[in-house]
C-alpha cells in the first residue's frame, strides 16, 4: 500500500477513514426542505406572537416543547407511501411522548435515576430490533428521556406532553399536505423504477457498468416490493390499485431473469429492448402512454436475448391492460398473529446480537447517568443526550457513529453558540431555527456527522430558550460531547471484543442458506417459487453487502478483515447470475439438468455455509457439472476456494 501512495506522488489516506469521511452529495429536496423551514419553528413562531416576545415563561415553554414536537414528526417519515411515513411519525411521536413522562422519574441523585435509564435502555435496544419504525421510536424514547432529565420550564408535565403532540399534530399535516401535493405516486413511483434499472442493465450488459447496474436492480426490486406487497398485503386502502402494481411486479419477474442473464453472458442487448425497457417504466409512472404494438417475438439470438424479448412481451402485455394486471398478482400471504409474535421473539429476546446490543446501550447510558450526578456539567443532560444519539439503537457502526457525531456536534455547537451570540433574543432566533431546519432534510441523506452539523444548531437555540445560558456554555456544550462520545467508545465499543472482529459470519451464512434454495427452487420449483427465492436470495446479498460497506468505515483491523470479504460476496453474486443463467438456458431448449448434479452443488453450497460457521477452510475437491449447470459448478468452486483463501485474513483471533 505504501508503494501504490509513492506511485501516486502523494500520501493517501487509509481506506477505513476514506470511507468513514465518505458523503454522497444528495439532490436537495425542495419538498421536504419547504416543509421543515415552514413547521419546525411554526410552534415557537406563534408562541411569541401570543406571548408579544420572549419575556412569558409559560407561553414560551409551550412554544419550545411544541418545536420539539415538530421536529420529531419531521425527522421521522421517510420517502415512501405515506401509509410508512405515517406508521415512523407515529413511532417517533408515542415514544417520544413516553420519554417526556419517563424523564420526570430519571431527575435528581441516587440510584433510582440509574435503574429508570438503565431499563428503558434495554427496552430500547430490544424494540430497535423489531422494524425500522420501532428502532426510530426507540432513539426517540431516549432522547427526550434526556432532555426531560433537564430540561425545567414552568409548565407541568401534562402540559409540556399536550404541546408536544400539538407540535406533532401540526407537522403531521404538513407531511399530509405535502403528500396530496406530490406529483409522482411513491408506490407507483418505485414500480416505475424497477423498469428503468433494467433498461439500464440492459444497456451495460457487456460492459464494466454491469456489475453495478445489477445491484441497482436489485436495490429497486426490493424497494418496490417492500412498499407494494407489503402495503398491500397490510392496508385495506386502494386494494385495487396495490393489486395491479404487484401484478405488474411479478410479471416483470421473466424479463429480470433475462437481463441478468445477458449481462451475466456479456451479450449486447437489443437497442429495442432497451427502449421498451424504458416505455414501460413511463408507462407504470404516468408520464406516457404505453405504445399499442409491442415489440415482435424473436425466433433467433443468443437465448439471453431471447429470452429478454420474451420478458419486455410479457410485460408489455401485463401493463398495458388492466385485466391482465390484476390476474397477475398473487395472492398475499397470511401471517396469523402467532407467526408475528414468534418472529419478534426471534428478533429480540431469541436474538443473541440484540441482547449483548442492550447491556451494551443499558450500561452506556447507565454511566452518562453516574457522570451527570457526580461530574460539574453545567448541562448534564447533553451527556445523556449524546450517548443516545450515538449509541442509536439500530446496530450500526458504534465507531463510526461516535467519530460522525462527536466532529458533526462540535461543529454544531460552535455554529449554535455563533448564533445565539450574534443573534438578539427576538424574533430572529425563529428565523435561524428555519434557516437550519430547511437544511436538515439534505444533510440526513449526506451522512450522519453533515446531520449532525445542522441538527445540533437547532437543539441549541430551542434549549437556550428555555434555559438561557452564559459564555461559558460553548466549552460545556463542547465538553459534554467530547464525555458522551468517549463514554460510547470506551463502554461500548472497546470493552467488547465482539466488536473489534469484523462479524459477517451470520450475514454470509443467510446469503449461502438463500442461494442453496434459489439453486433448488430454480429447477424443482415453480415460476412462483423461483421468483420468491430469487428475491430472498439477492435480498440477503444486499444485506451482506450492507454490513460490509459498515464495517470498511472501521479502523484496522476490522477494516482489514471486512475488506477480505468483499472478492467473496461479489463471487456470490456471479453464482446467483450464474443460476438465473442456466434457468433461461434451460427456458431457451437446453436439456434440464440432472437432479443429482443439482443436489450435489447444494451440498457444496451447505458445505461452504458450514466453513463459515466453523471457521475452517473447504476441501481441494472441484465440483464436476455438465449442460446448464456447469458454469454455476465453476462459480460455486471459485466461491469455495474464495473462502479458503481468505480465510486467514477475515478469521477473528480466538
Amino acid at each position: 500500500m505504501a508503494d501504490q501512495r509513492r506511485r501516486d506522488g502523494g500520501f493517501r489516506a487509509p481506506a477505513w477513514l476514506e470511507e468513514l469521511l465518505r458523503t454522497t452529495p444528495p439532490r436537495v429536496p425542495w419538498r421536504d426542505v419547504v416543509r421543515f423551514a415552514v413547521t419546525i419553528p411554526a410552534p415557537l413562531a406563534l408562541a411569541i406572537w401570543v406571548g408579544g416576545g420572549l419575556e412569558d415563561g409559560a407561553t414560551l415553554g409551550a412554544g419550545v416543547f411544541g418545536t420539539m414536537g415538530a421536529l420529531a414528526a419531521c425527522l421521522a417519515p421517510q420517502p415512501g407511501p405515506l401509509r410508512d411515513r405515517l406508521r415512523r411519525t407515529a413511532a417517533a411521536t408515542a415514544f417520544g411522548t413516553l420519554g417526556l413522562l419517563a424523564g420526570q422519574y430519571a431527575t435528581g441523585g441516587g440510584w433510582e435515576p440509574v435503574v429508570v435509564i438503565a431499563l428503558l435502555s434495554a427496552a430500547a435496544a430490544l424494540i430497535s430490533a423489531v422494524n425500522s419504525a420501532l428502532s426510530l421510536g426507540a432513539l426517540q424514547l431516549l432522547v427526550y428521556t434526556a432532555l426531560a432529565s433537564g430540561l425545567i420550564t414552568p409548565l407541568t408535565a401534562a402540559e409540556e406532553v399536550a404541546f408536544f403532540l400539538c407540535g406533532a399534530a401540526g407537522a403531521t399535516l404538513g407531511t399530509l399536505v405535502q403528500t396530496r401535493t406530490e406529483a409522482v405516486d411513491p408506490d407507483r413511483s418505485a414500480v416505475a423504477t424497477v423498469f428503468t434499472r433494467i433498461g439500464e442493465l440492459l444497456a451495460a450488459a457487456g460492459t464494466d457498468d454491469a456489475p453495478a447496474a445489477r445491484r441497482a436492480l436489485t436495490t429497486a426490486l426490493n424497494a418496490a416490493y417492500d412498499r407494494v406487497i407489503r402495503s398491500r398485503s397490510r392496508t385495506a386502502g386502494r386494494s385495487k390499485e396495490l393489486s395491479e402494481l404487484a401484478g405488474v411486479l411479478n410479471a416483470a419477474a421473466p424479463l429480470v431473469e433475462g437481463a441478468v442473464a445477458a449481462a451475466r453472458a456479456e451479450v449486447p442487448a437489443d437497442p429495442e429492448d432497451v427502449a421498451a425497457a424504458h416505455a414501460l417504466a413511463a408507462a407504470v409512472d404516468g408520464s406516457r402512454q404505453l405504445p399499442r404494438d409491442r415489440p415482435p417475438d424473436l425466433r433467433d439470438g443468443a437465448p439471453a436475448v431471447r429470452a429478454v424479448r420474451h420478458g419486455v412481451r410479457l410485460a408489455w402485455n401485463v401493463v398495458g391492460d388492466p385485466e391482465e394486471r390484476a390476474s397477475a398478482a398473487a395472492p398475499p400471504a397470511v401471517e396469523t398473529a402467532r407467526v408475528r409474535l414468534r418472529a419478534v421473539a426471534e428478533r429480540t429476546l431469541s436474538s443473541a446480537d440484540a441482547r449483548a446490543f442492550a447491556v451494551r446501550l443499558a450500561l452506556c447510558m447507565s454511566v452518562a447517568e453516574v457522570a451527570r450526578q457526580y461530574l460539574p456539567f453545567e448541562r448534564p443532560y447533553w451527556v445523556l443526550l449524546t450517548v443516545a444519539i450515538v449509541l442509536k439503537p439500530d446496530f450500526g457502526s458504534v465507531f463510526t457513529r461516535a467519530v460522525q457525531r462527536g466532529a458533526g456536534t462540535l461543529l454544531g455547537v460552535l455554529l449554535g453558540s455563533a448564533l445565539l451570540a450574534a443573534l438578539p433574543r427576538n424574533g430572529w432566533v425563529v428565523v435561524a431555527l428555519a434557516a437550519s431546519a430547511a437544511v436538515l432534510p439534505w444533510a440526513r441523506d449526506t451522512n450522519f456527522g453533515m446531520f449532525s452539523v445542522f441538527q445540533t444548531p437547532l437543539i441549541i437555540l430551542v434549549l437556550d430558550l428555555a434555559l438561557p445560558g452564559g459564555p461559558g456554555l460553548v466549552g460545556a456544550r463542547l465538553l459534554d460531547t467530547l464525555v458522551g462520545c468517549a463514554i460510547v467508545l470506551v463502554f461500548g465499543y472497546l470493552l467488547w471484543p465482539q466488536t473489534w472482529r469484523a462479524p459477517l459470519d451470520q450475514a454470509l451464512r443467510d446469503a449461502a442458506v438463500a442461494l442453496d434454495e434459489f439453486l433448488d427452487a430454480a429447477f424443482t420449483g415453480s415460476p412462483a417459487e423461483r421468483r420468491r427465492a430469487r428475491r430472498r436470495n439477492y435480498r440477503a446479498l444486499t444485506e451482506l453487502q450492507t454490513q460490509l460497506q459498515r464495517r470498511l468505515a472501521e479502523p484496522p483491523p476490522i477494516s482489514t478483515r471486512a475488506a477480505a470479504w468483499w472478492p467473496v460476496i461479489v463471487q456470490l453474486e456471479r453464482t446467483s447470475d450464474a443460476v438465473t443463467e442456466a434457468v433461461i438456458a434451460t427456458r431457451g431448449g437446453e436439456p434440464s439438468p440432472d437432479l443429482a448434479q443439482v443436489a450435489t452443488l447444494r451440498r457444496a453450497i451447505r458445505r461452504l455455509e458450514d466453513d463459515v460457521r466453523a471457521h475452517r477452510a473447504p476441501d481441494d475437491a472441484e465440483l464436476l457439472a455438465d449442460g446448464v449447470l456447469a458454469p454455476v459448478a465453476r462459480e460455486v468452486d471459485a466461491v469455495r476456494r474464495l473462502v479458503r483463501e481468505s480465510a486467514p485474513t477475515w478469521r477473528a483471533p480466538r
